[in-house]
């Protein structure tokens, strides 16, 4: 039996839409013909694996191809920071240092680090920003993924009390209580750093244009064809082959995140073992989800 793919709508838009068409290679377009004054329907567009993905920016607005540089520096920069397993990484400081002393941070990487302290609170640690004594442990994704064993899954579980993440609002500095616990903002980092690059885009002044970070989706204004248009997203369909899409959605100013089960796994036995983990139980989340698509204000 396949699974589901659901879409949730974080926040409420008028005039959204949902129209099949799967079989269809994913666009984000809209269905006129015409080109708006000042815009371009061959966007400026650069490309770079960053952040575990590929991430591309498209930028339609005429004569601001410049705006790339910029907005590409500040991805760099905040990943450089937020990645973990870099030499460079604010957050691996702050891992290393687990149990022994604060660690204090850049104000991005704090105010991210306190948002994902708040969601885990708000969800009860359904989201937990230390899920990474989980994450690590898997390796989901990477060569040496594996199955550990239940001990040290059981071992692990008892590194995961959000609540054990000190902050420090004067100082901006954060302190694990426990040795071996491990924030992984991989579940939000995506998300934050779309943000921050479309607000550089922005005082660029980029009127038109995507940011794209892998399933993170996140449009600015109207389409490049009007001020009436808005861009067309589709949702990869997670039982099909990539770049098949199993329906669309019309947006304007907003965000589409598609998270699923369908891409980062290790198979061992006829099992697959996705990278979406039950902070409850340390194995990967097993219901009938196979992806879930939230669109919102904010990536």
């Amino acid at each position: 039996m396949k699974k589901r793919i659901v879409l949730l709508v974080a926040v409420a838009t008028l005039g959204l839409s949902l129209s099949a068409c799967s079989k269809k290679q994913a666009t984000t377009s809209s269905d006129q013909p015409e080109i708006a004054a000042g815009m371009r329907s061959d966007p400026y567009r650069q490309e770079e694996f960053l952040l575990g993905t590929y991430t591309r920016l498209s930028v339609y607005n005429e004569g601001k191809k410049e705006a790339l540089t910029p907005a590409f520096a500040k991805m760099r920069e905040l990943g450089d920071k937020i990645t973990i397993n870099e030499s460079s990484s604010e957050i691996d400081a702050i891992n290393e240092k687990a149990g022994i002393e604060p660690v204090v941070v850049s104000a991005d990487v704090y105010d991210l680090v306190k948002t994902a302290k708040e969601y885990s609170v708000q969800s009860k640690g359904a989201f937990n920003l230390v899920i990474g004594a989980i994450t690590q442990l898997w390796r989901i994704g990477f060569d040496d993924a594996r199955k550990p064993s239940q001990a040290e899954i059981d071992e692990a579980l008892t590194k995961l009390d959000y609540n054990k993440v000190q902050l420090n609002d004067e100082a901006k500095s954060v302190y694990l209580e426990e040795p071996g616990m491990i924030i992984d903002l991989g579940a939000i980092a995506k998300g934050y750093i779309a943000d921050e690059v479309a607000d550089v885009l922005k005082k660029e002044g980029v009127t038109s244009g995507i940011v794209d970070l892998g399933g993170n989706i996140l449009v600015i204004g109207h389409s490049y064809r009007g001020d009436d248009k808005p861009w067309n997203v589709g949702i990869q369909d997670p039982n099909d082959a990539r770049g098949t899409v199993i329906g669309s959605v019309e947006v304007t100013d907003k965000t589409v995140v598609t998270s699923g089960i369908y891409e980062r796994y290790l198979e061992l036995d006829g099992v697959k073992y996705h990278h979406l983990f039950d902070t409850k139980t340390g194995y990967p989340v097993d219901n009938d989800l196979a992806s879930v698509s939230v669109i919102t204000e904010h990536s």
